[in-house]
């Protein structure tokens, strides 16, 4: 029978391979023997970092190990979950449910993994030992969607926090994540899981359901599972602090809404003080009624108002307060609908066979099958423009005589913009599904030479995604707008004959400014767009590893292996997407390409020194790999490693390795796409009358615009792959070098084992995108010699000189420099105390350089500490075990964070909140087992800490809050696991 203690050490998180009992990094199964047996009993099997087979952990390399126990113990009802937590990532933030809004690789609802802050692309994910093809939507698809893995089936996951891309490809440039599923099952096993958020009116929860089965006989054996994941949305009126998102000045104060006395509410803007205006019309300069808090006498923004004689109420205009967007109205109820967290159901089945042959050394035929469905959304609030042509009848009489703009913007074909109706439409909704397919066929023997072993596989993968979402298309909404009066108040399309079932558009009227449309005029111009996305992977490999010859210290071991690999992606965006017919959306063109890559590589241990004088242990460790792309050419990449035991208890450990990686195949071939970021998105809006960055000050005077300039056109940002730009492979270098401390204490006083790793990635030629907001940030408060040459990344922006227009070119290119280093603290203390045994594990990692620069001669800019980017974040739990009961505290940490410096604002007079305090999720939990089933249950983010807060417009926000995934936006939550084994 599994005793506590067997238990206890089997499901605890490793503080790094080196120098680690052995207990911490095999198998649950494994460690079920009693803790006296001989570790010499175990098996052979390979830990992550490595190919070689070995039963001794001493690994040069560090390595982080956690079970499905433990994983539930914390509360986390997914692997996505585990995966993303601070423990895994280190406080670097993820793609995760809360990046619904936005534009992602893997498109809304794909959650992925990226180590070091070093992004999805540079961390290889792996599924028993085999790669985890891309999964997702839309064109940008390029690294596994965490969503796709077999959270019932899954055993332990194990981190290798190093560059390998000697030992396993091009990819692993910041680590390795392997997700290893149980072995030897022979029995059934139901479970449910249940987790419910306790402040958030019930929204955000979520609830897994699982089977999971195995049989056995002489020659065969098969497993498998079959599980339904569902998390229900959480709305930005499920959580106070995405109510109502306020610039959030230092001093408390806020911008006040004349007309209410009270700050605005802005939840889906970037900026407390502005916003777009909703329900309004826009015409030229006329006489009016002032609003609330506007003294001025002419207007061209107007709010219909019926208890006002003449109709209207101006918001901004001259001959009084002169402009002033913040009296527009900015904010309706519908916002709070968006998502905060995008619901999602995913559907899973995994199942693997083994067959011995008895012939071809002893072969094993194998196989795996996993099938993943997912199916996402995202709610979204949208404003929709309606521009009336001038002379259109649908344009009241009183407001004939308006010319809002001279030109056609789009939807009055040709003709001048009369009026410009500004309406809160209201919510839409995208939609995504996903269908993830993975097989896998191999073998795997004795080889011919004694002691060898064979493994020969070949695996297909396949994701297939459909997108949609509704689009008001820009063909139909103007001929929609072309029309004649056949009767007083009666309207038809002009184009009738050539265009039949055309429906005529509203009248402008109060009740269709409110956001009242009609039903057959919105099913006329208002339709599904519906996309589609392919990727395929097929991996051949074959690999040979065993014993080479001996020394006097042990065998050298070696592995070599072969690997081909090709790779297609096709994304095709529907139509009206394809052609910019989308009305104020981004157009997108199709991604289309494929890659392939032949690799042949090798791994030696060699065991230089034992059990001498001041050399314990002494052993070597060196892996090269030759990599041939079709797109790329060539590269030879290596990795060199040692371990050095000087005396018991004190172990060294070093390694140093170079990448090399061709871009994926959506950052070579992804199709030209245009979008549009918001008019107020031009960092020179009154920048005179602000109080902003002095730099941007002069910048935008240099451009000549007007201290009270306002921007009345879109940002353009246009997007492409870097292909045909000569986009080149990145190649970088990694080291680790690490102290391990394992003394012995006295008798009664436990174990405790110590670590610290310094690691270092230096990448050049990054492929990389910067983001449109941000290079429009960075050029304009850059130093005002360097915005005159026109260096960094103001060679990204330009702005016409005729209308003041912004183009913002943000396509896939080569960072010249991304770096980062730092170390990792681990501790694990484990003792017995009365009748059971304590384990306490503490993990902390420092960044103490986290830099990039966009070009050769651009400056390194480091963002330790800035917001999003903490120095310091660490994970910290302790837990009792005894006879059939475990109960657990942890603690997740992430430092407080400063952009003060950045941003070039004194922190003792400026009136931005640019800091952020230390937040610390509290998590406990209790767990009862017997030899038939267990319950978990507990309560993550005990205190109900919220996210911390910034001021508007310095970084993307929740609320008030910064999109950080380290931060729980969902509030205190109860979680509890059923578990039954028949």
């Amino acid at each position: 029978m599994r005793t506590r203690k067997d238990y206890l050490l089997g499901s605890t998180m490793a503080v790094g391979a080196a120098a680690m009992s052995m207990a911490m990094l095999v198998p649950a199964a494994a460690v079920a023997q009693d803790a006296g047996e001989d570790a010499t009993q175990v098996e052979e099997i390979v830990v992550v970092g490595s190919r070689i087979r070995r039963d001794n952990y001493n690994a040069p390399s560090p390595t982080q190990v956690v079970t499905r126990e433990e994983a539930t113990l914390q509360g986390f009802a997914s692997t996505t979950e585990a995966l993303q937590s601070n423990a895994i990532t280190g406080g670097t933030s993820q793609i995760t449910n809360a990046f619904g809004g936005y534009v992602t690789n893997g498109g809304p609802g794909a959650n992925t993994i990226g180590l070091r802050g070093m992004g999805p692309s540079r961390t290889l994910v792996l599924l028993n030992g085999r790669r985890v093809s891309p999964a997702g939507s839309r064109g940008s698809v390029g690294a596994a969607d965490l969503n796709v893995l077999p959270t019932a089936m899954i055993d332990r996951v194990e981190v290798l926090r190093d560059g390998a891309s000697s030992v396993y490809g091009s990819d692993a440039v910041a680590g390795v994540v392997n997700i290893q599923t149980r072995k030897n099952v022979d029995h059934l096993t139901v479970e449910a899981q249940f987790n419910a958020p306790m402040d958030a009116d019930g929204n955000g929860g979520s609830q897994r359901y699982s089977v999971t089965g195995g049989m056995r006989g002489d020659r065969w054996r098969m497993a498998g599972s079959a599980e339904r994941y569902t998390r229900d949305g959480l709305s930005l009126r499920d959580r106070s602090f995405t109510q109502c998102n306020t610039d959030g000045f230092r001093d408390g104060s806020d911008f006040i809404d004349p007309a209410t006395g009270k700050s605005k509410c802005y939840p889906i803007t970037d900026t407390g003080s502005n916003g777009v205006t909703i329900n309004t019309i826009g015409t030229n300069m006329m006489p009016g009624v002032a609003a609330a808090g506007t003294a001025a006498t002419s207007f061209n923004r107007w709010r219909p108002n019926a208890a006002v004689t003449e109709g209207l109420v101006g918001y901004e205009g001259v001959g009084g307060t002169g402009s002033d967007i913040n009296v527009r109205d900015t904010f309706e109820d519908r916002m709070l609908n968006e998502s905060l967290i995008s619901p999602v159901e995913i559907t899973t089945l995994y199942g693997e066979v083994g067959y011995q042959l008895n012939a071809l050394g002893n072969a094993e035929l194998y196989g795996e099958m996993l099938y993943n469905n997912r199916r996402s959304q995202q709610t979204g609030y949208r404003q929709l423009v309606l521009d009336y042509a001038k002379g259109s009848p649908l344009i009241p009489s009183a407001l004939s005589m308006s010319t809002a703009m001279a030109a056609d913007q789009g939807l009055s074909k040709g003709l001048p913009v009369g009026v410009r109706a500004f309406i809160g439409f209201g919510n839409d909704v995208s939609k995504q599904e996903v269908d993830f397919n993975r097989y896998v066929a191999g073998i795997k023997g004795d080889f011919l030479i004694p002691d060898w072993r064979y493994d020969a596989y070949v695996s297909f993968s396949k994701s297939k995604s459909t997108y949609k979402a509704n689009q008001f298309l820009t063909d139909l909404m103007a001929e929609s707008l072309d029309v004649v009066e056949t009767a007083p108040g009666q309207f038809a399309c002009a184009e009738l004959a050539a265009l039949p079932g055309c429906v005529a558009a509203p009248a402008l009227t109060a009740e269709v400014v409110g956001g009242v449309l009609p039903q057959d005029w919105l099913d006329f111009v208002y339709r599904p767009v519906i996309g589609t996305t392919e990727y395929k992977e097929t991996v051949a490999a074959i690999g040979l590893d065993g014993p080479l010859f001996s020394l006097p210290a042990g065998q050298v071991m070696g592995f070599f292996g072969a690997e081909i690999r090709k790779s297609e992606i096709d994304d095709t965006p529907g139509l009206d997407s394809q052609t910019g017919n989308t009305y104020n959306m981004s157009s997108s063109g199709i991604t289309r390409g494929s890659d392939q890559v032949w690799e042949v590589f090798g791994e030696v241990e060699v065991p230089v020194l034992m059990d001498k004088p001041f050399a314990r242990e002494l052993t070597f460790n060196g892996s090269f790999r030759y990599t041939d792309y079709d797109s790329y050419g060539d590269d030879t990449t290596y990795k060199v490693g040692l371990v050095y035991k000087p005396v018991d208890g004190v172990t060294l450990r070093g390694t140093y390795g170079t990448s090399y990686r061709a871009p994926a195949l959506f950052e070579q071939f992804v199709g030209a796409t245009t979008g549009f970021l918001s008019s107020t998105g031009d960092r020179c809006n009154e920048y005179g009358i602000k109080d902003v960055n002095p730099n941007r000050v002069a910048n935008c005077a240099a451009e000549g615009l007007a201290a009270d300039f306002e921007n009345k056109s879109s940002i353009q940002v246009v997007t492409s792959g870097g292909a045909e730009a000569g986009l080149a492979a990145e190649t970088s270098t990694n080291m680790t070098i690490g102290l391990v401390l394992q003394p012995t204490l006295p008798n009664g006083w436990g174990d405790l084992a110590f670590a610290v790793d310094y690691y270092e990635i230096e990448v050049s030629n990054g492929v990389s995108r910067t983001g449109a907001s941000q290079i429009l940030t960075r050029c304009y408060d850059s130093n005002p010699e360097d915005f005159a040459a026109n260096v960094g990344f103001c060679r990204l922006v330009e702005r016409d000189a005729a209308d003041n227009s912004l183009t913002v070119y943000d396509s896939y290119i080569n960072l010249a420099t991304d770096n980062v280093k730092g170390l990792d603290y681990t501790v694990r203390y484990r003792n017995d105390f009365g009748p059971g045994s304590l384990l306490v594990n503490l993990g902390l990692t420092q960044y103490t350089e986290v830099s990039s620069k966009l070009f050769a001669d651009d400056p390194l800019e480091d963002y330790v500490g800035m917001v999003e980017n903490p120095e310091f974040t660490g994970s910290f739990d302790v837990s009792y075990a005894w006879d059939q009961w475990r109960v657990r505290y942890g603690i997740e940490y992430v430092d407080a964070m400063d952009s003060y410096d950045y941003y070039e604002e004194d922190r003792a007079t400026s009136a931005y909140d640019l800091a952020t305090g230390s937040y610390q999720n509290h998590n406990v939990s209790v767990q009862y087992h017997n030899d038939s089933w267990t319950v978990t249950a507990g309560i993550r983010n005990l205190w109900n800490e919220d996210p911390q807060t910034v001021s508007a417009g310095f970084t993307s926000r929740v609320g008030n809050a910064p999109l950080y995934s380290a931060y729980d936006y969902v509030g205190r939550t109860a979680f509890l696991n059923l578990t039954k084994t028949f």
